[in-house]
């Protein structure tokens, strides 16, 4: 259901709503009870599915050939447009930042590995 945007003229404030359609009338607003709200222009977001991005990714063959020779500049160009624009935690950062200069930080790699698959130096005790 998209989130429509209204403006009050009352107490000059942007009132969010979920509406079905833009047809529904706008609420009223919720600090002053203004009925009469203007709609107004507002920003939106489209979000691929990741068919779109493998299909996306699969008809760059630059990257792709990349990804055949395990160039770790290619492999990171994967994560950035696999991860959708999400924040990684910093220690994968400073992984992709290496990658991205065609570093392979083996040795970091290993470490994160250990630490999930719970071999590491991190692993969780259980009581």
């Amino acid at each position: 259901m998209p989130i429509y945007e209204y403006w009050c003229d009352s107490c000059r404030r942007v009132v969010s709503s979920y509406r079905r359609t833009s047809s529904v009338p706008p609420p009223p607003c919720p600090r002053c009870g203004n009925i009469e709200l203007k709609r107004i222009f507002s920003t939106f977001s489209v979000q691929k599915t990741y068919r779109d991005v493998y299909e996306d990714i699969l008809s760059d063959r630059e990257l792709t050939q990349g990804m055949i020779r395990d160039d770790p500049r290619a492999i990171a160009e994967w994560n950035k447009r696999m991860s959708g624009g999400e924040k990684s935690p910093p220690e994968y950062e400073e992984l992709t930042e290496r990658m991205e200069t065609g570093e392979w930080p083996v040795a970091q790699i290993e470490e994160k590995r250990k630490e999930f698959s719970g071999q590491g130096k991190g692993k969780p005790k259980i009581d």
